[in-house]
């Protein structure tokens, strides 16, 4: 086991076991669910699109991209396919094997990027609780949440000016 690998296995270890406080397992599970195939930022786009009429088109494309980061995760972790942490008890179940990257870590970066834009500062504190409830629940290892949400921020960097150039419609 080299360096990094060591230091995930045991950052891991020791954030899986804050789980055994009832709270934080509830609050890492709750994350975990919402965030399951980016559902929370689907939703968050979606109202944000209803409401925000005047940046609608805004709403949407910060939703697209940050869908598109979530599919371009999944396609990463089908070529890395490295398991997920065997050495601890998970606290939620998995939609698949594959750990790296994250992809709750890629479509809330993505989202707190592309809503960021749009001025809601709640998405960041909300992304990053996303994140770190994945190594909470024992699902990911602290580099796969890292690479996931550099992936979906930079996703969502890259879509930015396409984002923006519709603000008004």
């Amino acid at each position: 086991m080299d360096d990094l690998d060591d230091m995930d296995h045991r950052i891991v270890t020791v954030l899986s076991a804050c789980g055994t406080d009832p709270r934080v397992a509830g609050a890492a599970r709750a994350l975990s669910w919402a965030g399951e195939h980016g559902a929370l930022w689907l939703a968050a786009g979606l109202a944000g699109a209803a409401v925000d009429r005047g940046r609608r088109g805004a709403w949407l494309r910060g939703t697209a991209l940050t869908a598109g980061a979530h599919l371009v995760s999944m396609a990463v972790k089908r070529v890395v396919r490295r398991p997920r942490p065997a050495h601890v008890v998970p606290l939620v179940r998995t939609a698949g094997r594959h750990s790296f990257p994250s992809s709750h870590a890629t479509s809330a970066a993505a989202a707190a990027v592309a809503f960021g834009a749009l001025g809601v500062p709640a998405v960041r504190p909300l992304a990053a609780a996303v994140c770190a409830s994945r190594l909470v629940a024992g699902v990911h290892y602290p580099s796969d949440v890292a690479a996931g949400a550099a992936l979906g921020a930079l996703t969502a960097r890259l879509g930015a000016g396409w984002m923006r150039g519709g603000t008004r419609d």
